[in-house]
């Protein structure tokens, strides 16, 4: 009988909680993959994956190593493929992404009462079992009333979970493209740096034969032996930083072992022809930036906080009590039994905490999410802005260097070696031609790089997931509310 009188008194929990969110999409595996995976193909062009189990890591595995040995040489649109592919700490991401939907399912059910069952006149002069048996169910029906508000804050909060797994997936493209140039770069360097040493151990040899003869004066043998030295120690730290450079793209892909085994080009691609025109990008920012929209919606979330604590201002904890009571006993050898309901209401009497406090920390909290988002707004424009003047500036500086520069150098050594060979100019002041002409294409390679990495910086200034993580990205799924 007690049983029966609590699911009566449960069953009319739901008509409270009408209009809440539906949990059958938190429960899927890849709850709000799929807002991600469309993000990171729109804006990159690639496809993103997440791992639920071992075959289809196993597939993905099997997928990047075909990407790897379609082409001799990496590519960077492959590069970034494989990284969205391979990278461990992007499914860490994604795994943060399940958290924050887990979260959202735990807010939809409904609360577990409090069953107790408590027994009387035990070991009576009846010789009864007992004499009264009480049970009472108790629930409570703040938690109830404000269920609905709950679950649209951790809807608010799922849904920061999702933008936040996108810009972890941009910014893993960004970076990937960012080291796929610096590495590119660094390798074409050591091939300019290689061919400039060539030079001056030419130079430093000639110059060690002439002192033999006693052609050239022991200063100028030092001054050619010492740029011999000086440019070995730079072609090794080139070296060492375009190793360094390439590890660091391999460990964004996620590579190891065998596949590690790969080759990137020997040049970046060259400059293009026209320029893009990014006249509304400060507009196209404010639109589609991801970290903006975390930032409104942690703001969302502070009202709905806000509204909360409202509701919870007076009364704290109020709890509904129902239960039964049975009691037995016996009369001219007659038992019998009787049933008596019962119902309480307990809560805590604001004497001493009337819940100011709270109430002025949730309008801090509010009033905080407000100035940073007005904040990011200002930054996103700063930053649109910034980084196509950047690409505009960087490619003029490319183009002079290759239109400009670099000819004058070549036209200086052409016009050394002409004199050379009609004995007007010395060897060393044509090997002297020559290492400038090489200094000048190793500039023109670094405008080269800066640019390639400044055309890579739009895409991030308008959609985000720049290389360094972003402050508007002041929320999680899984985050306390202040």
């Amino acid at each position: 009988m007690i049983a029966i009188r609590k699911l009566a008194a449960i069953a009319v929990f739901p008509a409270i909680l009408g209009g809440c969110v539906s949990s059958a999409e938190y429960a899927k595996k890849e709850a709000g993959f799929a807002t991600v995976s469309a993000t990171a193909k729109s804006v990159t062009a690639k496809d993103a994956v997440w791992i639920q189990n071992q075959q289809q890591a196993k597939a993905l595995s099997a997928q990047v190593k075909a990407l790897l040995s379609r082409k001799k040489t990496l590519d960077v649109e492959t590069a970034v493929q494989i990284a969205l592919f391979n990278n461990k700490g992007l499914q860490a991401a994604y795994a943060n992404l399940g958290d924050g939907a887990a979260d959202a399912w735990q807010t939809t059910m409904l609360l577990n009462p409090t069953v107790s069952v408590g027994l009387k006149g035990i070991g009576t002069p009846e010789l009864e079992a007992f004499r009264t048996i009480e049970g009472a169910i108790t629930t409570n029906i703040l938690a109830l009333i404000t269920k609905k508000r709950d679950v649209e804050l951790a809807d608010t909060r799922f849904r920061q979970a999702q933008l936040n797994a996108a810009i972890q997936t941009l910014r893993l493209a960004t970076e990937t493209r960012h080291a796929w140039i610096n590495t590119v770069a660094a390798y074409e360097n050591v091939g300019q740096l290689q061919r400039a040493q060539t030079a001056a151990d030419a130079a430093s040899e000639l110059a060690e034969k002439l002192g033999e003869t006693g052609a050239m004066a022991k200063g100028p043998q030092a001054r050619e032996h010492a740029f011999a030295a000086e440019l070995t120690a730079e072609a090794a730290k080139a070296r060492l930083a375009a190793r360094l450079a390439k590890e660091e793209l391999t460990r964004l892909m996620g590579l190891w072992g065998s596949d590690m085994d790969y080759q990137i080009p020997n040049s970046l691609p060259p400059l293009p022809k026209t320029i893009a025109q990014r006249d509304t990008i400060e507009a196209d920012a404010l639109r589609n930036r991801i970290d903006l929209r975390v930032a409104k919606l942690e703001l969302e979330a502070s009202a709905r906080s806000y509204g909360l604590t409202e509701a919870t201002r007076y009364v704290t904890d109020l709890e509904l009590l129902t239960g039964v009571e049975a009691e037995r006993s016996s009369e001219d050898g007659r038992k019998k039994t009787e049933f008596t309901g019962s119902a309480e209401i307990g809560f805590a009497i604001p004497i001493f905490d009337s819940g100011k406090a709270r109430m002025r920390k949730a309008e801090l909290a509010y009033m905080r999410a407000a100035n940073k988002l007005a904040e990011k707004a200002v930054n996103v424009r700063s930053e649109a802005r910034s980084s196509y003047q950047a690409y505009r500036s960087s490619l003029d500086i490319a183009r002079h260097y290759r239109n400009n520069v670099v000819p004058l150098r070549a036209r200086v050594e052409e016009q050394s070696l002409l004199t050379y060979n009609g004995m007007i100019t010395n060897t060393f002041e044509l090997l002297t031609d020559t290492r400038e002409k090489i200094n000048s294409i190793l500039l023109s390679v670094n405008a080269k790089r800066d640019f390639w990495l400044a055309e890579a910086n739009l895409a991030p200034a308008i959609y985000g997931g720049g290389s360094s993580p972003a402050p508007a990205e002041i929320a999680s799924a899984s985050g306390s509310d202040e």
